[in-house]
């Protein structure tokens, strides 16, 4: 069974024919060519497939595409086109926070999401906002580090 979904994809209006049940994660590699959105654990434990649903992030691998009909979704790709998401991935650069990069896509999107509710936070407030994503290269000493340093560099942007 197929049915046409619409949302917006990184600022676009896209439409798509497909199982509703078919992964999200899956629509954007394999529909859209949207590689930075990764595949790791392929059960929401990782991060590294995160994205911005309406603002909220969540995990691809865990969402079923019936469940973005008329949402908004945002991926690394459509954020490091906007002054914040180049703001983040700039201070990730110059913090050292990037490694191997895998879960760097999640990592940001994780960090915009933080930012975006809280843009003065915590060392505390960060590690809990970037909890479910894991990173097996930098640690995170680095990536908290850079979060405050787009956090200072982005004043007034969140």
């Amino acid at each position: 069974m197929t049915r046409e979904i619409r949302f917006i994809l990184n600022g676009e209006e896209v439409s798509i024919t497909c199982d509703p049940l078919k992964r999200l994660l899956d629509v954007l590699r394999e529909d859209f060519d949207l590689f930075g959105t990764k595949e790791a654990c392929g059960e929401g434990e990782c991060g590294a497939c995160s994205v911005l649903k309406d603002g909220k992030i969540i995990t691809t691998c865990m969402v079923p595409m019936g469940a973005v009909q008329g949402c908004e979704i945002m991926t690394i790709e459509g954020l490091r086109e906007t002054l914040r998401g180049k703001t983040i991935i700039e201070a990730f650069a110059d913090g050292g926070a990037v490694q191997c990069g895998f879960c760097i896509p999640g990592m940001v999107i994780a960090a915009e999401s933080l930012l975006a509710s809280n843009p003065q936070p915590t060392d505390d407030d960060i590690r809990l906002g970037i909890s479910g994503n894991l990173c097996r290269c930098t640690g995170y000493d680095l990536i908290v580090e850079s979060v405050k340093l787009a956090a200072k560099r982005g004043k007034g942007l969140w």
